[in-house]
């Protein structure tokens, strides 16, 4: 007797766990299929790309957490808008020796500022020495890395770690002040 009711319920149980998982089987399947985004980021991972060479020197560089994204952003000195971003092998401005080696993470975002991280004079503009790392991220979900890769003839290179190749957008903002700002967000994840 007591061997049927454990049967029973096992029998029973395993019914509830089929009807479940053919249940959520078709939800998951249908939100593949449609791309619903994750927090509404239709971003994508591909190379972007604007704007145009600046003299307006790099002045900070700093990162923060998103409740759906982790962010870099780049501050100069006067008006900026020149950028080139995108996944792949990072190179020290002047030099050519590959970042990878020195960054951590997953998958590499290559930035490249169009605009020094130097004055006039031709004094750094920024605490860094190309190789450097530039930020703490320890705890942030996506970041894992920002190494400093030079700059050169007007050019400044940032190598960004990240946990895997995720998507990302780049956008210019003005101020405070004179200065502009160039900000890197990368997603926690793809969708939901």
């Amino acid at each position: 007797m007591r061997i049927r009711r454990t049967v029973t319920t096992l029998v029973v149980a395993l019914a509830t766990l089929i009807a479940a998982t053919a249940t959520a089987a078709p939800t998951a399947a249908r939100q593949a299929a449609t791309g619903s985004p994750y927090c509404g980021i239709t971003w994508g991972s591909g190379d972007k790309t604007a704007g145009a060479l600046s003299s307006a020197p790099l002045v900070d560089v700093r990162t923060g957490r998103h409740d759906c994204h982790d962010r870099v952003v780049f501050e100069f000195d006067g008006p900026v808008t020149g950028y080139s971003v995108g996944y792949g092998e990072t190179y020290t401005e002047g030099e050519g020796l590959a970042l990878s080696p020195y960054t951590a993470g997953g998958a590499l975002l290559r930035v490249s500022l169009r605009a020094p991280a130097y004055d006039d004079e031709h004094l750094a503009t920024v605490p860094y020495r190309t190789g450097e790392h530039v930020a703490n991220v320890l705890r942030y979900q996506t970041l894992r890395d920002v190494v400093f890769g030079g700059s050169f003839e007007g050019y400044s290179t940032f190598a960004v770690g990240v946990r895997a190749r995720l998507p990302f957008r780049v956008f210019v903002l003005t101020g405070p002040g004179d200065h502009s700002r160039i900000v890197l967000d990368v997603a926690h994840q793809w969708q939901e």
